[in-house]
Order: C-alpha cells, then structure tokens, then sequence
C-alpha cells in the first residue's frame, strides 16, 4: 500500500509537470498535494515497516520528536492544500471570466507558500509543547508511531496547558479550513443551480467532484482521529483511524484524481509513450557521462 502510494503519486507529478496542457493552477496545486502525500505517508509507514522487519520497537526521543513534528507538518500542509483547492475552484465556476486574471502565478505560489508557512507553524508549536513536558525513561507507546496524544499521556508533568493549546490549535485549523471549504462550495452549488442547461451543470459539477471526494474522504478520517484520540482508552481504535487517515486515503487520493479525469489519463498515456521513455533513458545516460 505503501509503494502504491507513492508511485501513485509521483505519477501523478510527473504527468503535470510533463504535459504542458496541465500547466494550470488546479493541476499546479494538486502535484503539491500529490508531494505532500508523499511525505507525510513517509513519515510514519518506512518507520514501521522497519520495525517489522527487525522485530525492533525502539525509537529515540529525538526521533520521536523528529517524526511528530514532520506527522503535523504534512498533515497539516494537506488540509491547507484541500482549502486551497476548494478557493480555485470557487472561482473556475462563479468567476469564469476572471479565473486566468484572479489565479495568477504569483497568487498561486503565495498560497501554496502559505500553506506551507502555516503547516510549518502549526507543527512547530504543537512539537515545543511537547518538548516542554518531562518524560520518564523507557516508554512505550501504544502506536505504530510517535501520535501526539498518545506521547503526551506518557509524560509525568502536568500536561494540561499542552493539551489545551493542541487541541484548539487542532480544532482551530480544521475547523477554519472545513469553513472555508464549505463556504466555496456553497457559493459553487449556488451558481451551478442558475446554469440552464442540464449539461453545463453536469460539466461544472465534474470539475469539483474528484476534490469534493479527496475532501469527504480526508475530513472523515480527520473526524474519526479526533473521536478516536478522545478516548484515552481505546488504543486500538486510534490506530486503525490513523492507519485509515495516513495510509488508506493518501492511497485512494492518486486514483481518485486520475480515473475520472481525462486530462491525467491523456498525460499518462504520453508519458508512457516509447518516445518518451527513450528520452527519459537518454537523457538518464548523457548525465551520468
């Protein structure tokens, strides 16, 4: 699952930036989405497959830290994308005329340079608040990875003031971006509705329904992390939402994307043209001479 992750992804980046068709904003912001899956999928599944492997559950503090940070980090850089996406196609179908004028390059890049400020931000704070709390020694954590909930109830200072200012900096930020995304798809809905035409509605609603069902599909897993982390004790049931939020759904997004868009099928068919691999071989060899 986790091969198919990845190469589902980079597939999908490697479509985008190989077909100058797809040079667009929406394809621009899901080869970022595509990267950040990528990471954060990475960030916890080598770790235990490791662990499999060497029959070794043995994980430093600074490692440990190191992956918290790194968790949050795409984590979060994945909900900001999710809005962002939700903004552009808000304007693609209620400000056709003005999208090319509105989504410029240079907005585009701000955004996605926010989101990655503010995924880096939100994971910073949640990652000294932990750093400020004592931990006893030999600790094991009832997870595959390092979940922030799960290493906070480990540590033997008191740990409310962490706990309050994760989970409002947590709500904060899904809350936020759940508001904004539905906000942009009701102002969507509304102007799908005075489209005449039962095929215009059809081709606008298209164009949102692979984003709408990546974001159904991580807002759930979201939810049902949060129900789990709740419950101090069911360890068991935190682990298998976690392993839904970074492994199911990070693997689905990729075909979710490209099964229904013609647009990527037509770049992957390009893209594994004969013509194309030759170049991709040649190109291999006269850097390594």
């Amino acid at each position: 699952m986790y091969l198919i992750t990845v190469f589902g992804n980079l597939l999908v980046i490697l479509a985008v930036s190989s077909d100058s068709h797809l040079h667009t904003p929406m394809y621009f912001f899901l080869s970022n989405l595509s990267f950040a899956d990528i990471c954060f999928t990475t960030t916890t599944i080598p770790k235990m497959l490791w662990n499999i492997q060497t029959h070794s559950k043995v994980i430093t503090y600074e490692g440990c830290i190191i992956q918290m940070y790194f968790f949050l980090l795409f984590g979060g850089l994945d909900d900001f994308l999710l809005t962002v996406m939700a903004y552009d196609r808000y304007v693609a179908i209620c400000h056709p005329l003005h999208y090319m004028v509105i989504m410029k390059p240079r907005l585009c890049g701000l955004l996605v340079l926010s989101s990655f400020i503010m995924s880096f931000l939100y994971s910073l704070l949640q990652s000294l608040m932990v750093m400020q709390l004592s931990f006893c020694t030999n600790n094991e954590i009832p997870h595959f990875f390092c979940e922030t909930s799960q290493v906070v109830l480990l540590a033997c200072s008191d740990t409310s003031i962490c706990d309050m200012v994760m989970y409002f900096a947590g709500v904060l930020i899904v809350v936020g971006s759940s508001v904004c995304i539905l906000y942009s798809y009701s102002q969507i809905v509304s102007s799908v509705c005075g489209i005449p035409s039962a095929q215009g509605k059809y081709k606008a609603f298209s164009t949102c329904a692979s984003h709408l069902s990546v974001v159904s599909l991580f807002y759930s897993s979201v939810l049902g992390v949060f129900i789990a982390s709740a419950d101090t004790h069911s360890s068991q049931s935190s682990v298998i939402t976690l392993v839904m939020y970074t492994v199911v759904t990070l693997m689905l997004n990729p075909f979710i994307y490209s099964l229904r868009n013609n647009d990527i099928k037509g770049a992957l068919k390009i893209l594994f043209t004969k013509e194309t691999i030759k170049e991709i071989i040649d190109l291999m060899l006269k850097n390594c001479c």
